[in-house]
């Protein structure tokens, strides 16, 4: 890429397409701006450093993940919504294993949106089990653990045994909204 088209989202792509390739643990300034064909101080002219861009990578990732989400669960609710938000989180995290585990997990100012608009994905969904307030926050935060638990076992093969995973995972779905229904509500 030429020096005139960098940009805090083109670094960004170009740090994309690093952890893609090499993983997560490659992405570092250095990769990135020899991908860009430019010293690494050219690219403090777009990134404060190795952290403002580990959030921006978050911050694209889970907007991607959004995205997806959003299109998953648009017309559906309760039961079919929760499924759908579940099926497009592992999807997203199987097609870019990698991306996956670049995404920070704790709540970072420059990712705050991004991390928004996939809570409020979820919050809908759970508005039809007439979850809201706090007893929709514990139940986000139960279903957070169990698709990215899952994510992180399946993406780093830790599931050796020879039972389908599709059907395990179609089980923790079904634990999940039968405990949305049983949830007590705000």
């Amino acid at each position: 890429m030429p020096r005139a088209s960098l940009s805090a989202d083109a670094v960004v792509a170009l740090a994309l397409e690093t952890v893609d390739e090499k993983g997560a643990s490659a992405l570092t300034l250095s990769a990135v701006a020899g991908r860009a064909g430019v010293a690494t101080p050219s690219l403090y002219k777009h990134v404060r450093g190795l952290a403002e861009l580990r959030v921006l990578v978050s911050a694209r990732i889970m907007d991607d993940m959004a995205d997806a989400a959003g299109q998953a669960v648009l017309g559906r609710s309760a039961d079919e919504a929760v499924r759908a938000f579940m099926e497009a989180w592992r999807t997203y995290a199987r097609r870019h294993p990698h991306r996956y585990a670049a995404m920070l997990q704790n709540p970072e100012p420059g990712s705050a949106e991004a991390g928004e608009r996939l809570l409020g994905i979820i919050l809908a969904a759970l508005r039809s089990y007439g979850l809201t307030d706090s007893a929709a926050i514990h139940m986000t935060r139960c279903l957070r653990a169990a698709v990215h638990g899952f994510a992180v076992l399946e993406t780093g093969g830790a599931f050796g045994l020879p039972e389908s995973l599709d059907e395990s995972y179609d089980l923790l779905i079904r634990i999940v909204t039968a405990g949305a229904h049983a949830a007590p509500p705000a």
